[in-house]
């Protein structure tokens, strides 16, 4: 079958040229619906199956595949890297797309790039069916093409495209990612394995199951392990245990790392403190916490210090995560960290007052307030999507109701309480928007009855 290799990064990006978040795993949903309707076969290099360095097959896509499609968008250095090799490797059939926020740089100025359009982190339904049309005709007329689209081929046209060296080229081809095998057995059970590419039949027969398991497909069932349907318990220990071999296969990936940091620290394995430890020590190697300006990575590194205040009433713990929801807040507006920064205003009041400092107090209980304003604002929008999946839009609803809550705004609580506890939602979900209310009114009362004094 005639195939497509898909050049892209995996999962939610950010775009640190303007702070913006970009799920490329829609973007890819759309461009497979076209390469699909275009009559191929789409791969993209977390859906090949190997037991090897992903290495041998990416570069065998590249050669062999029938058509390549490059997104370049948030900037991702690997996928520039791997259409430069395309583009020396073959002199057609390379197709580039990106967001429409996405800035040529001055070396792919003259490259003709089909342009999408990102809603927030999604793709608008209108938006997806016209870009699909649009990729699914470009891929037609680019296999019906004889005219190169590689600068290297174009600038140099007496360059002859590289073949592999004639003993490669005698050998059987391996099959397609996903081809049948025979049953192979491993202890009480049976499955069918699939041939990557670069294994033969035999080694594939011998590769466990969970060797020939994709990423994406390890990733995506840690992500149910997390969020589990409504009325089932979170597994995080069992998605942290799956989170750490995607992790070997993507470590460049900050959306699996970030994963594997939540599911560390939930899981409280060998004990709570330990887990949180593990989990900032996560951070500190791969997502930069310090200078990243990713308001997910910085909620996490809120979340993990405030959590280690909780345990350890160290003041650094409670400053740092101070520091990471105000910078998450502060770069994008962003209604998660800014309530979390709100919460962290108050209790940093209270610990103001017992240590005697009345105005710094009332300068952190003012500006949670106006925090709490304009996050109340900043939520609106997502929180009335009523179509959006029930996960995405829980936090929203849920900010709205603690924004309420912080305020002392009782007709407002008791409305938006009401939609957040209507939600289907893992129950750690709405335990963690319980907890937090409780501690709010909580650290409330104490500030008032500190202030009297």
């Amino acid at each position: 079958m005639t195939t497509c290799f898909v050049i892209q990064g995996f999962g939610k990006k950010t775009d640190y040229t303007d702070g913006r978040v970009l799920d490329l795993d829609a973007s890819y949903a759309i461009i497979k619906e076209a390469v699909e309707a275009a009559g191929l076969q789409s791969i993209r290099a977390d859906e090949i199956q190997h037991s090897t360095v992903i290495d041998v097959p990416m570069y065998e896509m590249l050669l062999q595949a029938d058509v390549v499609i490059a997104d370049l968008s948030t900037y991702n250095v690997n996928a520039a890297y791997e259409l430069g090799v395309r583009y020396a490797l073959r002199p057609r059939t390379t197709i580039v797309v990106a967001e429409e926020g996405f800035k040529n740089p001055f070396d792919v100025g003259h490259i003709a790039i089909r342009r999408y359009k990102h809603l927030g982190e999604d793709i608008g339904a209108k938006e997806a069916v016209r870009f699909k049309n649009d990729l699914k005709t470009a891929i037609m007329e680019i296999l019906a093409s004889n005219r190169a689209d590689s600068p290297v081929y174009t600038f140099l046209p007496q360059l002859a495209p590289p073949q592999m060296a004639s003993a490669q080229a005698a050998a059987p081809a391996p099959a397609p990612a996903g081809a049948a095998l025979p049953q192979a057995r491993g202890g009480l059970f049976t499955v069918a394995v699939a041939c990557p590419p670069g294994l033969d039949t035999d080694q594939a027969a011998a590769a466990t199951p969970e060797a020939l398991a994709t990423p994406k497909a390890m990733l995506d069932e840690a992500l149910a392990k997390i969020n589990p349907p409504a009325g089932e318990a979170s597994d995080f220990a069992g998605a942290r245990a799956l989170l750490q071999k995607v992790s070997e296969l993507r470590p460049n990936d900050p959306f699996v790392t970030q994963q594997l940091v939540v599911a560390t620290y939930k899981s409280k394995q060998p004990d709570a403190q330990s887990a949180l430890i593990e989990a900032r020590g996560i951070m500190e190697k791969s997502l930069d916490p310090v200078s990243t300006n990713d308001p997910e990575t910085l909620g996490l590194w809120g979340a993990i210090h405030k959590r280690l205040w909780e345990l350890q009433s160290r003041p650094a713990d409670l400053n740092a995560a101070v520091d990471g929801y105000e910078r998450g807040f502060s770069l994008r507006r962003d209604w998660y960290n800014g309530i979390n920064y709100a919460f962290l205003l108050d209790l940093r009041a209270v610990e103001w007052l017992k240590a005697g400092n009345k105005d710094d107090a009332i300068a952190d209980s003012v500006l949670a307030r106006r925090v709490r304003s304009e996050v109340g604002r900043l939520a609106l929008a997502p929180a009335a999507d009523k179509d959006a999946d029930p996960k995405k839009r829980f936090w929203a609803v849920a900010t709205l109701w603690e924004a309420a809550l912080g305020r002392g705004d009782a007709a407002e609580t008791a409305r938006w309480g009401a939609e957040v506890e209507a939600l289907a939602v893992p129950q750690w979900m709405q335990d963690t928007r319980l907890d937090q209310g409780r501690k709010l009114v909580e650290l409330q009362k104490t500030f008032a009855a500190l202030s009297a004094v």
